[in-house]
């Protein structure tokens, strides 16, 4: 799916004025980096190489784990020539931030849930479509399928460069009431992130969605700002949601992963042994974060249920039934921007 040139300008330059600097910084950080665009350059043996990576969720999350093993691994890997820095929890910055900051050269590498990339391609938004990936399983056959390897190159020319698809988990759907049918939902004030699937998905329960950022969300949940959620269960513990939220409920209704995506023109100024070498240790932190993140999503609700300070709803077959027909219109709302053709992709992949 390609947008207008203007889209890019809009949603990542609007503070153009103010990010001049940036501009200046990413020259500095590709200069210092030993080449142009085409890569391969000769640079010197004790050239070091900067990854800036930052992250909103704790360290402790998938995503969280899978970024200090990137590190961890890609420093044995060279050592003294490419230094990581993780920034995890918005240490540094937000995620909106940091896809203006890639963009720019600011920093080198984000982590960033594929629902934050709806503006700049309708591909993503296939993640965000409810009840289409029953399970992990399903979302990994799609990932690694053709067309699904396809969309990691799909933005390269706007400065996002994707590597790999890392895994949150399975959402979740959290409130101040139980949530056992989709008329249970109706006039509660969603966090969702910027995605017009997700707000669509809401509206077809007859909640009223709220774009909100993740480091807000506790608060707004305290305060009674928003009433209810939907997340994993590894980012509802570890960010206590479940303290403030009397109910959740085990919908499994959709997926957060996230693109890992380097700035294009950063990468291929690196020397081609590092480059390269960087490629396989993303692959084995990959395989090796996927897998843990079913384990670290199981862990997380059991640690909810034994606080006790939230009640866990598994939900009946004919109550599920009931979820999945009230989200499903939201597919065919959005079939014509996404295409049939990935939808039936993401279908036909299911093992």
């Amino acid at each position: 799916m390609k947008f207008d040139s203007t889209i890019l300008s809009r949603t990542l330059f609007a503070r153009g004025a103010r990010r001049l600097t940036a501009v200046v910084l990413a020259a500095v950080i590709i200069a210092g980096c030993g080449g142009g665009a085409g890569g391969g350059g000769q640079a010197a043996e004790d050239q070091v190489y900067l990854i800036k990576f930052p992250h909103v969720t704790a360290p402790g999350t998938p995503k969280g784990q899978a970024a200090e093993r990137f590190k961890q691994l890609a420093e044995e890997r060279f050592p003294g020539r490419v230094v990581v820095e993780v920034y995890p929890s918005s240490q540094l910055m937000n995620d909106d931030d940091s896809l203006e900051a890639l963009a720019f050269g600011e920093i080198q590498m984000i982590a960033v849930s594929l629902s934050k990339f709806d503006r700049l391609t309708h591909s993503y938004q296939v993640f965000d479509l409810p009840f289409l990936f029953p399970n992990l399983e399903a979302v990994e056959a799609f990932q690694a399928s053709e067309a699904g390897r396809a969309t990691l190159t799909e933005i390269a020319d706007r400065g996002f460069l994707g590597l790999a698809f890392w895994h949150n988990g399975m959402k979740q759907l959290s409130g101040p009431r139980e949530l056992r049918l989709p008329e249970d939902a109706d006039g509660l004030k969603f966090r969702i992130m910027e995605s017009d699937v997700l707000q669509a998905q809401v509206l077809q329960i007859g909640g009223s969605p709220q774009k909100m950022a993740y480091g807000e969300v506790y608060q707004a949940l305290q305060t009674g700002a928003i009433d209810a959620q939907e997340n994993t269960w590894s980012n509802i513990y570890s960010s206590k949601f479940y303290e403030v939220q009397p109910y959740m409920t085990a919908s499994n209704h959709g997926y957060i992963g996230y693109l890992v995506a380097v700035n294009p023109q950063f990468w291929q100024s690196l020397p081609d042994d590092i480059r390269t070498g960087l490629e396989e240790v993303m692959a084995d932190v990959t395989a090796w974060g996927n897998a843990r993140s079913a384990e670290i999503n199981q862990q997380a609700r059991a640690k909810i249920a034994e606080s006790g300070r939230s009640e866990i709803l598994d939900l009946s077959p004919a109550e599920l039934a009931a979820w999945q027909e009230a989200m499903r219109p939201v597919w065919d709302q959005f079939s014509g921007d996404i295409g049939t053709d990935l939808i039936d992709a993401a279908i036909a992949s299911r093992p």
